[in-house]
Order: C-alpha cells, then sequence, then structure tokens
C-alpha cells in the first residue's frame, strides 16, 4: 500500500457504534421518503408498497455482503479494496471507486433538488440557487471535521426520524382501511412494468448503508462497528419506510403524490392534522442529512484511492488541523453543485439508482471469490455462502429488468 504524501496526519478515529448507525440511518431514511416517495408511487400506483418490498429485500441482501466485507477489510476505500482482493485488477478497482463517486454526486444532486422542493414551502428560490447553496454551506462543514459532520448529522436524523414518526401517528386510521391482498397485488393500471420500475427507483430510498464502511478509518473497533451499525440502520429504516408508504398510499391517491413537491407535507394534511408546513421543514432536514452523507462518502473514497496509491497522492493529503481530506471534499462537491445545475430530480435518482445497483452486483460477486478463496476469516459476521450469489441474482435480475423498460 502506498501512505499518502503530504504532513503525515492521518483521520481521526472517533466515531463510535451509535454514532455510525445514526450516520448510516440518516443517509437512508433522508435519500428516499421525504423526496421520493411520490415519485415511486407515479410509477407503482396502488403497487407502491410492493415496489418499496421489492427493492428493500434486494438492499438486504446485499447488506449482508456488505457487513462481511466491512468485517474482513475495515478501510475507507471499501469497495475498491474488496474488488481488489478479490480480482486484483488495480484499474478495475479505481474504476469502481470512481463510480461509486460518481452514484455519490448524483444521489446528493438529487437530494439538493428535494431540499429545495421543500424549501420552497417556506420562501420562493429557484431550485439551484437553493440547491447549489446548500451543497455550499455543508461542503464547509465536511471540511471543518469528521466529528462536527457526523456530529451534525446523528442530530439531524432525530428530527427526520421524528418527522417520520409523526406522518405516522398522525396517520394512524390509514391503518384500519388497509387491505393486506391489496399491498401485494399488481396495479392493473401499471402492470408489472410499473412495479418494477418503482422499485428500481424505490431501490434509491434504501442506498446509504454502503456509504458507512467509508468511515471504517474513523470509527472505533470498525470491524464489528461497521457491520452492526449497517444491520441497525437498515432494520430501523426498513420498519420506518414500510408504515409511511402504508400510510401514504391509503390517505393519498398515487397520482397526487406524483404531482406534489413535497408529498409527505400533503399525506401529513390529509391525516387531518394542522400546521403541514412543519412536516416541509423535516423534508429540508432530511434532505441536508442525506447530502453531508454523500460528501463525506465520495471525499472518502477519493482519500482511501489514493492512500493505495491508485490515484494522485494529493486527495489523501489530510489537513493538519481539520484532520480531513480537504482537496477530495472540494473535489466531490464541485462536482455536485455542476450535476444539480444540469440533471433533473428523476433522471439523477435512476442515476445513483443503476450506478449502485451495478456496484452492488460487483460487491457480492467479489464476496463470493474471497469466501472461495479464504474460508476462514477474522470479520464479526460470516453470512452463508448462499447469500452473495442471490444478491447477484436479484441486482442483475432488476438491471437487466429495467433496461428493457427504460
Amino acid at each position: 500500500m502506498t501512505e499518502p504524501k503530504g504532513d503525515g496526519a492521518r483521520l481521526n478515529r472517533t466515531l463510535s457504534l451509535p454514532m455510525v448507525t445514526l450516520y448510516g440511518l440518516g443517509n437512508i431514511v433522508g435519500a428516499g421518503i421525504y423526496v421520493l416517495v411520490g415519485k415511486v408511487a407515479g410509477f407503482a400506483g396502488y403497487s407502491t408498497t410492493l415496489a418499496f418490498l421489492i427493492a428493500m429485500v434486494t438492499a438486504a441482501v446485499t447488506a449482508l455482503s456488505y457487513m462481511e466485507l466491512a468485517g474482513r477489510y475495515p478501510v475507507s476505500a471499501s469497495v475498491s479494496v474488496y474488488l481488489h482482493r478479490a480480482f486484483g485488477k488495480r484499474w478495475f478497482s479505481t474504476a469502481i471507486g470512481l463510480t461509486m463517486v460518481g452514484g455519490g454526486v448524483a444521489s446528493a444532486a438529487a437530494l439538493a433538488q428535494g431540499f429545495a422542493g421543500y424549501l420552497n414551502s417556506f420562501i420562493s428560490v429557484p431550485t439551484v440557487v437553493g440547491s447549489v447553496g446548500l451543497l455550499v454551506a455543508l461542503g464547509a462543514i465536511a471540511v471543518k471535521g469528521i466529528g462536527e459532520s457526523v456530529t451534525m448529522a446523528a442530530l439531524l436524523t432525530g428530527v427526520e426520524v421524528a418527522g417520520l414518526v409523526l406522518v405516522i401517528w398522525f396517520g394512524r386510521k390509514a391503518f384500519v382501511h388497509i387491505d393486506a391482498g391489496r399491498l401485494l397485488a399488481i396495479d392493473p393500471a401499471v402492470g408489472l412494468g410499473g412495479v418494477v420500475a418503482g422499485a428500481f427507483l424505490a431501490f434509491y430510498a434504501f442506498i446509504g448503508f454502503e456509504d458507512m464502511v467509508n468511515v471504517a478509518e474513523e470509527a472505533k473497533t470498525p470491524s464489528k462497528t461497521i457491520p452492526l451499525a449497517i444491520l441497525f440502520a437498515l432494520l430501523a429504516s426498513t420498519v420506518l419506510y414500510l408504515l409511511v408508504v402504508l400510510v401514504s398510499t391509503t390517505l393519498v391517491s398515487p397520482a397526487e403524490l406524483a404531482g406534489s413537491e413535497a408529498p409527505l407535507t400533503l399525506v401529513f394534511e390529509r391525516s387531518g392534522a394542522s400546521h403541514g408546513i412543519f412536516l416541509s421543514l423535516f423534508g429540508v432536514i432530511a434532505a441536508m442529512n442525506g447530502v453531508i452523507v454523500q460528501i463525506i462518502m465520495g471525499s472518502r473514497i477519493l482519500y482511501g484511492l489514493a492512500k493505495e496509491g491508485w490515484i494522485s497522492s494529493r486527495f489523501a493529503h489530510v489537513h493538519g488541523s481539520y484532520q480531513t481530506p480537504v482537496m477530495a471534499t472540494l473535489v466531490v462537491v464541485s462536482a455536485m453543485i455542476a450535476a444539480t445545475a444540469v440533471l433533473e430530480l428523476v433522471s439523477l435518482a435512476r442515476l445513483t439508482s443503476l450506478l449502485v445497483l451495478i456496484i452492488f452486483t460487483l460487491v457480492n460477486a467479489s464476496l463470493i471469490v474471497i469466501k472461495r478463496r479464504h474460508r476462514e476469516h477474522q470479520g464479526y459476521i460470516n453470512v452463508p455462502a448462499a447469500i452473495p450469489y442471490l444478491g447477484v441474482a436479484l441486482c442483475l435480475g432488476t438491471l437487466v429488468f429495467q433496461a428493457f423498460n427504460w
């Protein structure tokens, strides 16, 4: 491994299990429900819950593979290192690492636009102004330090989860009218193609756990902390998602959800709660949280690649005072600003899902190879051998179906 050039500063290992869990949960929750639940309903109709279930299963299987790999190789470059251990191709590992950064850039750009949509409930500003302003402000926080960044993410996670709990609580009357058989049926108005298209977009709502492995070098006892944090974050987000989707699609028609820039504010108002504008505040916070996590993820991947000696050592330079990779952070934020200025929200979310599904397929494949070569390991979790095979099948199946229905 090539050591980074510079002042010799290292990343600060300060993150505990609760902090990493909240960091991941905030990224997962911020990405999907607040910003995209209406867009998924536009594709899947009354089968929106089924679309989320399909996406959840696909994500959960791959999350198990990530849990074992994170225990085996607790490093910042994460997926690139996993692939290098499996296939030994430096160029391939580097390309996939940069693809992950691209996915993070697209994701943050989409979330920044979601932020602007909820912000318009309070003040009218052009989407590009609100999006770029958010990215600049959060980029500055990310440069300041990992402790500040993750503490902020943890606090924002508590607020955004509270917002979802409010939606569930005020919309609880919807559970009385739920038809269990209808939830798993395919809405004839959209057909199987609509459900899978919705699942492809809903998959975006579950990504985020894979970003948690990129703070391994800043976590305490990472081989144990990271796998457990992935498990806890995914379980919590799944429960919240399904309850919120059930309430949303029962109280509001899919067409209305799809047409709203602040879908959960609409659901909150339909539940009979007053001051629905407060839900827009939660939406603003959720998007902020998702963006700052993506900034951290992208910069840490560039740092990890540079530390391995696979890209310019400038990206591995850690600021002596802030103990953060400043150059890597600035490059990632600049790319996010460019993306949010050029592409619209659904395109960004679908691009993110596409890139992440490709990466998930390769991560599962790398675990298959690694488990064959190294049956025994010192990692914290050892998943059954069938898990990565199932992960490859689910991710490839979703990619192929979507390719024919793009």
